[in-house]
């Protein structure tokens, strides 16, 4: 692989990051601060509780700003059959499933470098996920994932929900 074709990392999340998706591609708000103050770094809003469908846009859509991603945290309840890796864009990414229900993924970039990002439940309106995503990239807020989902109306997700909403931006 040439210098050319290595994903770029620059440390700094760039605005470009909120621009709007096609569909199809991972909904993914970042935080574009060099500080990170805030609990939470960003936030994501997958289609559906299907990890094998998420987990590759994403890891896909965070590589490209922030460079090779080596490994997910994930609520094991929240996800359909969570496995311990999968291989996306030709690299291994570890898989560490918890009990812990905070709603949110962490993820690992390098050795030690820790992202938290918001989930926000696929069942969610698109205008309750937008003020949760919102809220999750305010530089320098303190507010726990958990409480950004009741204050937009977003809530924990419903197993017995369909999945069904807008694509973003409609």
């Amino acid at each position: 692989m040439s210098d050319s074709d290595s994903p770029r990392v620059t440390g700094l999340l760039p605005d470009a990051v909120h621009q709007a998706v096609r569909p199809g591609t991972a909904v993914v708000r970042l935080e574009t601060t060099h500080e990170r103050q805030g609990v939470l770094d960003g936030a994501w809003w997958p289609r559906s509780r299907d990890i094998a469908v998420e987990l590759p846009s994403l890891i896909t859509a965070l590589t490209e700003h922030l460079g090779p991603i080596t490994r997910v945290g994930l609520d094991a309840g929240a996800w359909e059959e969570l496995p311990t890796r999968m291989t996306i864009d030709d690299r291994v990414v570890h898989i560490d499933s918890s009990s812990v229900g905070d709603d949110t993924v962490l993820i690992t970039r390098g050795g030690q470098d820790l992202f938290s990002l918001l989930v926000v439940p696929p069942h969610a309106t698109p205008d309750a996920a937008r003020a949760a995503m919102t809220e999750a990239v305010r530089s320098g807020s303190v507010t726990q994932a958990e409480q950004i989902l009741v204050d937009t109306g977003t809530g924990h997700a419903n197993p017995s929900a369909t999945d069904v909403r807008s694509a973003p931006g409609e």
